[in-house]
């Protein structure tokens, strides 16, 4: 009995014991058995596409799923590759999966078999939203060039989040607010439905600022995992939307309908964060190039206007030319000015003493031709009309002597004599504060001319070194002279240069010394 008792203490049965593996490729072996030829029709539900060539992918119904995996080989040789929703007929064999306790199917064919159930489904609720007018392109709003702040509504434990963040603060750093919302499941729809009305009912100056763009965000899955972002609520929340929005749901070859009422969509979330700022280097470097042609403009302006300038003052005289010959005039004027005052004083006194020395004859003359015509007037009339022509000759020699009267001519000549005393005297003031200002002039060019010469600069501490009438200004030319002369402000100076040729030495008179011992007589 006791022989029947194992080391733990348990009595051995007859059923035979298997490893994991031994049971697992039993098993594989019965179903790879029993489903060697099958051919399945269902609905692709998530696909992958490794880098290894392999597809992965889903078949389902309404209540099942199976798993199925086409090889490299045979996925090279499809005509017709399987999309998300596509309705399909896979022809292969059932295997199992011992690594993961799984069965799967290893699919040799594959064949559409129509539109899937949730694809009709999508294609009409897109007919129904665009008959609305959802999609219209006149609805969509432009972006903001440059936003302030920007909402983004995605799940914050997600990489979508932080691939956004990191694009924004390459490019141009902003304020980003983000509304957490589950981007899959149940509650996907109304939560991201929530969040963009709630953005939109943000008022500038509240507590949180308005965003000026809305990102909608989320990364890749399959059509069931984005079908969030297909419901009616999150559609009509995009289109009602006030703030500018962006659709980034999925990669590039995903398509949801918030795509087409969006304002713009985005291929990736990273896409999105790229349009929706600049590169900041980029617009430094945009705004130096502005600088650097505005400026050059500026340059080229100023450049042309000062030759145009230059050449129109080429084409005007000096102003020294223009003086020139008026300062000429006046000076040949004002030398010929005081002989021609005394020639022309001289020539009206010699006139007016004429006139004085033929005034009483010329006056005795008119009185006695007057007093004859009278006479012989008088002689042919009747003696009343005689003395009325009498009395009206009388009146008439009494006006011409009163005109002729030496005292007013007196008068007359002292008055002009006055005015030609004045003229004169205002050309020679004239005259006289001419050469006084050329005076001035010509002793202010001395004084320039002076403080100009070198003598100015002797008198502030330099000097002027001749070798004869030659002025050296080199140390190499004065080595080569045995005499030089330096000249100050107070006299000249004649020196030997230490660098100049030694005189000959004059031979040495013989030695008046005698035999050693003896002294010197001289």
């Amino acid at each position: 009995m006791d022989d029947l008792i194992d080391d733990e203490g348990t009595v051995p049965g007859n059923s035979p014991e298997f490893t994991v593996t031994e049971l697992s490729g039993a098993v594989k072996r019965t179903v790879e058995g029993a489903f060697a030829h099958v051919r399945v029709r269902g609905e692709v539900g998530r696909l992958s596409l490794p880098r290894s060539g392999h597809i992965y992918l889903d078949l389902k119904d309404d209540r099942s799923v199976l798993a199925g995996v086409i090889w490299k080989g045979v996925a090279a040789r499809m005509t017709h590759r399987p999309e998300e929703g596509m309705e399909v007929i896979a022809t292969g064999r059932i295997t199992t999966f011992p690594g993961q306790s799984k069965y799967q199917l290893v699919i040799d064919d594959i064949r559409p078999a129509g539109v899937g159930a949730l694809m009709a489904m999508l294609e009409k609720r897109r007919k129904a939203l665009a008959a609305d007018g959802l999609f219209d392109e006149g609805r969509k709003k432009a972006l903001p060039f440059l936003p302030e702040v920007i909402g983004v509504v995605t799940s914050p434990s997600g990489a979508v989040i932080r691939d956004i963040l990191h694009r924004l603060r390459d490019r141009f750093p902003r304020k980003v607010l983000i509304w957490p919302v589950a981007v899959q499941g149940e509650r996907c729809a109304p939560e991201v439905a929530r969040a963009i009305r709630g953005f939109n009912e943000f008022r500038p100056g509240g507590a949180l600022p308005r965003p000026d763009l809305l990102i909608v965000a989320r990364g890749g899955g399959s059509l069931e995992d984005l079908w969030g972002f297909n419901e009616e609520a999150v559609v009509r929340a995009a289109a009602d939307s006030d703030i500018p929005l962006i659709s980034a749901v999925g990669h590039e070859t995903d398509t949801t309908l918030i795509d087409y009422a969006s304002d713009y969509r985005a291929p990736t979330p990273t896409g999105a964060a790229e349009k929706a700022v600049p590169v900041r280097l980029d617009l430094l470097n945009w705004l130096r190039q502005q600088e650097g042609i505005l400026t050059r403009g500026i340059t080229g302006g100023l450049t042309a206007r000062r030759q145009r300038l230059r050449d129109l003052g080429r084409a005007l005289p000096r102003p020294e030319g223009l003086m020139e010959p008026a300062r000429q005039r006046l000076d040949i004027a004002s030398v010929r000015l005081g002989p021609a005052l005394r020639e022309r004083t001289q020539d009206a006194r010699a006139r007016l003493d004429r006139l004085a020395g033929r005034l009483d004859p010329a006056l005795d003359r008119a009185v006695a031709s007057k007093r004859l015509a009278l006479g012989q007037r008088a002689a042919g009339l009747l003696p009343g009309r005689l003395h009325g022509m009498i009395r009206q000759g009388r009146r008439d020699v009494d006006g011409l002597a009163a005109r002729l009267d030496p005292a007013r001519l007196a008068a007359r000549l002292v008055q002009m004599d006055d005015r030609l005393t004045s003229a004169s005297a205002r050309f020679a003031q004239v005259a006289t504060q001419s050469v006084t200002t050329r005076r001035d002039r010509l002793s202010a060019l001395d004084r320039m001319r002076q403080t100009l010469g070198y003598m100015e600069t002797l008198r502030r501490g330099y000097a002027v070194i001749r070798s004869g009438e030659t002025v050296l200004t080199t140390k190499a030319a004065a080595e080569g002279h045995a005499a030089l002369e330096i000249e100050f402000a107070d006299g000249r100076l004649g020196v030997t240069p230490t660098g100049a040729a030694p005189r000959p030495a004059t031979r040495k008179a013989k030695s008046d010394k005698g035999p050693k011992g003896q002294g010197r007589l001289f």
